[in-house]
């Protein structure tokens, strides 16, 4: 595990307030959602994906690199009374295996190379939630490295193995002050 990295994120987690909430793909499609399954929060952060799948009745598994979000969602968890298995879990270098989720989310998080090993863990018929950054934004937020931000329709390349229910990404188009300008999200599915 890379320690400078753990330790960036540590410091951005204890310094977070603010509730832990899902994503707004998630949000907006939750009705998607099977009404039973295994699902992954990949790269969970603080866990607002893991919580909105356990409310839903998921079994949830939560995956993060920092010890200080782990904690935070199992705390968050634990009061809530919801049953979330979050963990420590270097994600690059021990993705998911092959066919072991029925719903994976990633949201605020690219690792290009995962995305074939992302499309390949979720079970047939599984469903995949992502959102985030592009680099075509009218605002700043977000990361400034473009190796972390995505190309125009490169999440529909990355994940064109899968069958697409919904996709979402406006740009630089149009009233800048409306809209979800600064991410493209997709619901996506693996169809065999």
């Amino acid at each position: 595990m890379n320690k400078d990295l753990t330790e960036k994120w540590n410091a951005r987690y204890r310094a977070v307030e603010e509730e832990a909430t899902a994503c707004y793909v998630l949000r907006e499609f939750v009705h998607l959602l099977p009404a039973t399954g295994d699902a992954l929060d990949l790269a969970c952060g603080r866990g607002g994906n893991a919580l909105l799948l356990a409310e839903q009745g998921l079994q949830v598994e939560a995956w993060d690199l920092s010890p200080v979000a782990v904690e935070q969602l199992q705390a968050t968890a634990g009061a809530r009374g919801l049953a979330v298995h979050a963990s420590v879990h270097d994600i690059v270098q021990c993705p998911p295996a092959e066919n072991s989720f029925d719903v994976i989310v990633v949201s605020y998080f690219l690792e290009r190379k995962l995305a074939p090993l992302i499309s390949k863990a979720l079970k047939p018929q599984g469903l995949l939630f992502y959102e985030t950054f592009l680099r075509e934004k009218p605002s700043g937020v977000g990361p400034s490295n473009p190796d972390y931000l995505l190309a125009g329709n490169e999440l529909l390349r990355l994940f064109s193995d899968l069958h697409v229910l919904a996709y979402r990404e406006e740009g630089l188009v149009g009233a800048m002050d409306k809209g979800r300008r600064n991410v493209a999200m997709l619901v996506a599915q693996r169809r065999i």
